[in-house]
């Protein structure tokens, strides 16, 4: 099966590729050539998607699956419709979980869920992006098949603040220093390891009966806030002195928490993973957020370099705790 990964590279999308090529698939990885890692096994096509003149050796070739991991607007959904239509079997776009309704009317989510987000420009693009996508399949039969991932970490911390592809609220707990988690922490949670999501789906590639669908793939793994801090905490060896401070209040103080804050996170969410289990036959996650967070935390350690402690958003963090405190 010959698979073109636009993107491949990144922190969700890396333990996919290796797993494709595990599977014996002919995958061949587009991008710009400045990623630090290398998929062994795989063709490298460089080139920038947004730019056609150097699409050369892309143009070349017809696919029985193309997966574009980096597309955010409907004007990238366009972009990919006209280059390969005719050209591939199957199109995978990867939208995102936070594109599902905000707040939730229901908290158990499945993939009919509507999608509806108000608060966050990112999850906005995503939703045009799947819109786009489905009139291309209703009126030309553009063969689309949706993934919808929701918090998924390999190489980045899966926390509201401070965390992600930023080292601050690790850096804070081996300093002994104040973290916040936002509300009360009891909210519930679910955050899915980059190679437990790689077997739902590597399985989706190729499928043709996935062509039209949407589907999210996550674990079965439900924890709380508060748990989620512990255990990161925990596989730092360190406790997190915790100060629990109200959404609302965060993205008050610094609004620029708010997409990932009050339209994601906030909320308890639970995912109902059926749809997937019964496409892909065996899919089960496997691994635990107490497992998966040593191996990223061990990872982050080796090499210095990988601990990004961004000023702006320390200076962010200090910031909410002394406007919280400055009310009691």
């Amino acid at each position: 099966m010959k698979v073109l990964f636009i993107g491949g590279t990144g922190n969700i999308s890396t333990p996919s590729s290796r797993l494709a090529i595990e599977k014996g698939m002919d995958l061949y990885v587009l991008n710009r050539g400045k990623a630090k890692v290398e998929i062994e096994g795989a063709h490298s096509i460089i080139g920038d998607i947004n730019k056609p003149e150097e699409l050369t050796e892309l143009k070349k070739h017809e696919w029985d699956v193309v997966v574009n991991w980096i597309a955010f607007t409907a004007e990238d959904i366009e972009r990919d419709i006209q280059l390969f239509k005719g050209k591939t079997k199957q199109y995978i776009f990867i939208s995102s979980a936070s594109c599902y309704q905000t707040p939730l009317s229901y908290p158990v989510i499945t993939e009919s869920t509507p999608l509806c987000n108000n608060l966050w420009d990112y999850s906005q693009g995503k939703i045009a992006c799947e819109d786009r996508l489905q009139k291309a399949y209703s009126e030309e039969g553009f063969p689309i098949t949706i993934v919808r991932p929701s918090l998924t970490y390999d190489t980045v911390i899966p926390i509201a603040i401070g965390g992600f592809n930023k080292y601050n609220t690790a850096d804070r707990i081996l300093k002994g220093k104040e973290i916040i988690v936002h509300g009360d922490g009891t909210s519930l949670w679910t955050v899915t390891h980059s190679d437990d999501f790689a077997k739902g789906f590597v399985g989706l590639l190729g499928l043709t009966t996935a062509i039209g669908h949407a589907f999210h793939i996550t674990s079965d793994e439900v924890l709380s806030w508060n748990m989620i801090y512990k255990i990161l905490a925990d596989a730092l060896g360190k406790e997190a002195k915790v100060v629990h401070i109200a959404s609302d209040f965060i993205c008050k103080i610094e609004p620029s928490f708010t997409g990932t804050l009050l339209a994601d996170k906030a909320e308890s969410v639970l995912f109902d993973n059926a749809k997937i289990k019964t496409f892909v036959p065996g899919f089960k996650a496997t691994i635990p957020f107490s497992e998966g967070i040593k191996r990223t935390i061990k990872w982050l350690q080796e090499k210095p370099e990988r601990q990004n402690i961004d000023i702006e958003t320390e200076d962010k963090i200090e910031n909410v705790l002394k406007a919280y405190k400055s009310l009691s």
